[in-house]
Formats: C-alpha cells, sequence, structure tokens
C-alpha cells in the first residue's frame, strides 16, 4: 500500500463510516505521533515534545498517583535473534525511564511501574533484572518511583474488584491487584506490534497482562488465588477449559464460545471498560511483525521508527494500527482480525472510544508520514 493510497483509504466513507447507535457517540481524543529512527536518538525530547502537543504533561499527572503497565510479556529467557527484548518484543527500558523522568518534572506524586510478571509472583525489580534492565537507572529517574509484579497480591492484602458498566461481554466484573484501583493516574505502555490471537497487541490489549495468574491462570486455586502461579492464562482465559477461581466473579454465559478470537478480543474491551486507561504511550521504534512474542512462529524484527501517545485508548490504537498499514475498522477475516474480532470496535461499542480516523485528531507527524507497513 502506498501513502497514496493510503490517503485515499482513509477518504473512503464507506470503509470508515462511523459506528450506528451508541459506539457512533463514543468519544475521542488527540494522538500524538513523533519520528524515532533509534533508541539513541533523544528519547526524551520525542516524549516531551508529544505530551505537550496532548496539552502537557504536568496537568495530567502533578500531585498524584501514577500507574504505569508496562508491556513485557512472556520470559525475560525468551528472545528473538538473541535480541534484547526491549528491541523486539518489550517496551524499551530507556523509554521506560525517559517516562518517568518526565513524569517526576511534571510534579508526578507517585510513580509506579506494574506487569503481572510471566510464571511467577516474585518482585518485579528481579524480573527487571533478568531482562537486563538497570534498576537503579529507573528507581533514580524521578522520585517515588517503585514496582509491584500484579501476577498475585503482591504488596496488597486484598484484590480490587472492577465491575464493567453496564455489564460485560464475558465477565461482568474482574478481579484485580489492588494497584490498579489504588492510583490517580493510570498508564498503558505497550509496544507496536502484531499478535497472534488479537491481530495487533497495542495499549488496549496490553492491559490483559493485567490479569492476575493467581485467579485466572492454569493453577490458580478452584476456591481461593494461587499466590505462587507458576502458569500462563491459556486454559482459563484464551480457550475457557477452566473457570477462575470461585472467589472471584464467573463467566456470564459458560456456554458462549470457548475459540480464543473470540474470547480474548472481549475480555480485554471488558477491562479497558472497567479500568479506564487515561494515557497511552506505545512504543512502535523497534518492534517485530507477525506475532507477539518469539513463541510465534515466523515473527519477525521491525524497525518502524515511530512513537505514540494518546489520551484515549480507542482512538490511540486506531491510530496505531493505521500507522501499521491497517484498517483500524476492519471486520474479522481481514488482516489483521483474520481469525478474531476486533478488540477496537468492541470497545468502540463498549463505549470506551472512537476508531474512526476521520474523528481523531492526529498531531505531529501524519499518518502517511509516520506508516511503516507490517504486512508486504
Amino acid at each position: 500500500m502506498t501513502r497514496r493510497e493510503w490517503i485515499a483509504l482513509i477518504s473512503a466513507a464507506p470503509l470508515l463510516k462511523a459506528a450506528p447507535g451508541p459506539e457512533g457517540n463514543a468519544p475521542a481524543a488527540p494522538v500524538a505521533i513523533a519520528k524515532c529512527a533509534s533508541y539513541d536518538e533523544d528519547v526524551t525530547a520525542r516524549l516531551a515534545t508529544m505530551f505537550d502537543q496532548l496539552g502537557g504533561l504536568d496537568r495530567v499527572v502533578r500531585g498524584k498517583t501514577v500507574t504505569i503497565k508496562l508491556n513485557m510479556t512472556g520470559s525475560p529467557a525468551l528472545r528473538v535473534d538473541g535480541r534484547p527484548p526491549g528491541v523486539t518484543h518489550y517496551v524499551h527500558p530507556k523509554l521506560v525511564g525517559a517516562t518517568a523522568h518526565l513524569m517526576g518534572r511534571a510534579g508526578a506524586r507517585r510513580i509506579r511501574f506494574v506487569e503481572s510478571a510471566w510464571a511467577t509472583s516474585g518482585p518485579l525489580e528481579d524480573y527487571l533484572l533478568d531482562s537486563g534492565w538497570n534498576v537503579r537507572q529507573l528507581l533514580a529517574a524521578a522520585p517515588g518511583v517503585e514496582f509491584e509484579n500484579t501476577n498475585a497480591l503482591g504488596k496488597s492484602k486484598k484484590y480490587a474488584r472492577f465491575k464493567v458498566p453496564g455489564g460485560g461481554y464475558l465477565f461482568p466484573a474482574y478481579d484485580l491487584n489492588q494497584a490498579y484501583e489504588d492510583t490517580d493516574v493510570f498508564v498503558s505502555m505497550a509496544k507496536l506490534k502484531n499478535h497472534a490471537t488479537c491481530g495487533v497487541t497495542l495499549s488496549m490489549k496490553n492491559c490483559f497482562g493485567m490479569l492476575p495468574a493467581s485467579i485466572y491462570g492454569d493453577d490458580a486455586g478452584r476456591d481461593e488465588p494461587n499466590e505462587n502461579p507458576t502458569a500462563g492464562r491459556a486454559k482459563t482465559m484464551h480457550a475457557g477449559r477452566r473457570q477462575p477461581s470461585k472467589s472471584a466473579p464467573a463467566e456470564l454465559d459458560p456456554s458462549s464460545s470457548r475459540e480464543p478470537g473470540y474470547r480474548v478480543p472481549h475480555i480485554v474491551a471488558d477491562l479497558v471498560k472497567s479500568r479506564p486507561i487515561d494515557l497511552q504511550i506505545i512504543d512502535g521504534i523497534e518492534s517485530i511483525a507477525g506475532g507477539e512474542g518469539p513463541w510465534v512462529g515466523g515473527v519477525r524484527r521491525v524497525q518502524p521508527g515511530v512513537l505514540l501517545a494518546g489520551l484515549n485508548p480507542v482512538s490511540t490504537d486506531a491510530v496505531a494500527a493505521a500507522v501499521m498499514g491497517y484498517d483500524p475498522r476492519a471486520a474479522r477475516g481481514t488482516a489483521p482480525f483474520r481469525k478474531c474480532e476486533n478488540t477496537l470496535l468492541l470497545a468502540e461499542r463498549h463505549g470506551v472510544g472512537s476508531a474512526d480516523l476521520r474523528r481523531i485528531d492526529v498531531r505531529g507527524v501524519a499518518i502517511a508520514g509516520a506508516m511503516y507497513r507490517y504486512e508486504a
């Protein structure tokens, strides 16, 4: 697809027609795009400019607790072409440090980095060290930096229950680590990449990792959480072959589809409805195409050289999908949603935000100028 073809695509009213009904009135928010060829460039300056284009970071974080959900999917031991995870399928530590620095400078009172570390309930700091990150540098990036592994109860005394307003697609509510409740600002820091189950994994799909394996994992306790999980969530959440711990709300309809391409996008849309994302940051400087990690056959390294930031997850992900060369409103059976439901449209129907590019104010670099086709 050439840039001329892309301009014609986004001008095509039938293709990008706003959804009828309530979803057609879903909110939209500005999205900023910047070019950044490598992590050796001044990532902090790029981010600062983008935050200014969105209205300023201080008005979002000053005096507040900020919780940042990282994307560190899969074991740190798994590599693509032997490369560090930050230049393939993890967010890069330089981007993480730059974000903390800017938030500290903008007056954030507390900055908590969280992730449900793969198959462990141990300290997130250990997981970061195993991934080759310099934890001391992150701690020094701003005052009040801390870490929490949300794969289990961790430092909390109880789980927080997030009800899906208006009713969920698959579950009426989700039990999450209390870090996701004990915050003023919630940030999703994602990677610009494909996903074997969901087509793309951006700021919204990143939130699937909020689910604690202690409750939703394959070795979760039957009645109560298993606070030492050692497995993922494939049987429970992807395939629905077992139910979460009985301490958490059960599925609305146990007879619904057990297909991962149906279940995971609906769960993600539920999660972002129940736990709103206030700020999205997407790392597209270097990434992978063809899947979300090295366990997916055929993944390849790519260098889009872009960063994205936004204030509504559906709008941000719609622009990110467009930068990847996709139609964010594509139906199931169409790239990148060949074998799955379109998470963006499901979230739009939940009223989370608009995936209609015509309604989204793109600032900085235009979509056509940033586009990097993930599929030739």
